[in-house]
This record gives structure tokens, C-alpha cells and sequence, in this order.
């Protein structure tokens, strides 16, 4: 083949599947949505408060919707609140649960033989 030849791919037959579009439509919005870290979600916030510009005014400047920063908002709240009470404890991961577990389930065994031999040690004194 030469440079100018072109290579013509057959067709391939398009079939529409029920609700085909709809799920193309929620896959790529899913795929380009925005998406906010805790620093820009607290900067939004914080903004609001100060009150300088209306909550419209903001959500239009930062494309979001009026629902999520109010959604936000409360979360913020609700953090704080929970801060302030004292209920700073973090909760431990799935991890962190299975380590302390088998060290447990370890520190038992421990346990259990240094009993045993301690049983069998009184016994061989009699």
C-alpha cells in the first residue's frame, strides 16, 4: 500500500436500546462532574457567610447548585456542633478494626498458655 491509499472500515450497525440515551447521558455527567475538595467546599462556605455577595451571586460564580451549598452549609454546622460537644473521636477504618482484632485474638492465646503452664507447674509441685 501506498501513503495516499486509505483503508475504509466496514459499517457497523447502530441499534437503539431502550433507555440507551438515558444512560449514556448519566455516565458521561457522572464522568465530568466537578468535583470539590473539603478546602474549596469551606472556602464556598466561609464565603457565604461573610455576606458580601448574595448566596445566588456565589452558587452562579462557582457553577454549583444553590441545594449544594446549603447541603454543605449544614454539613459544616453539624461538624462544627459535633466539635464543640466533645465528640472529637475518630472513628477507626475496617483496617485498624481487623489489626486490633487479631492482636487481641493473639494477646488471648498468650494468655491462655501462660495459664496452662502455670497450671501444669502447680500441679508437678504436689
Amino acid at each position: 500500500m501506498d501513503n495516499n491509499t486509505q483503508v475504509v472500515e466496514p459499517e457497523t450497525e447502530i441499534t437503539a436500546r431502550p433507555g440507551g440515551a438515558a444512560r449514556l447521558i448519566r455516565s458521561v455527567r457522572k464522568a465530568t462532574r466537578r468535583r470539590f475538595t473539603a478546602e474549596d467546599k469551606i472556602r464556598i462556605v466561609l464565603e457565604g457567610f461573610r455576606k458580601e455577595i448574595s448566596i445566588s451571586e456565589l452558587c452562579r460564580r462557582e457553577s454549583i447548585a444553590s441545594t449544594i451549598y446549603y447541603s454543605w452549609l449544614k454539613d459544616f454546622m453539624e461538624a462544627g456542633k459535633s466539635r464543640l460537644r466533645g465528640d472529637s473521636l475518630r472513628s477507626a477504618n475496617e483496617q485498624e478494626v481487623k489489626d486490633l482484632k487479631d492482636e487481641n485474638a493473639r494477646l488471648k492465646e498468650l494468655v491462655a498458655e501462660q495459664a496452662l503452664g502455670l497450671q501444669v507447674f502447680k500441679k508437678s509441685l504436689r
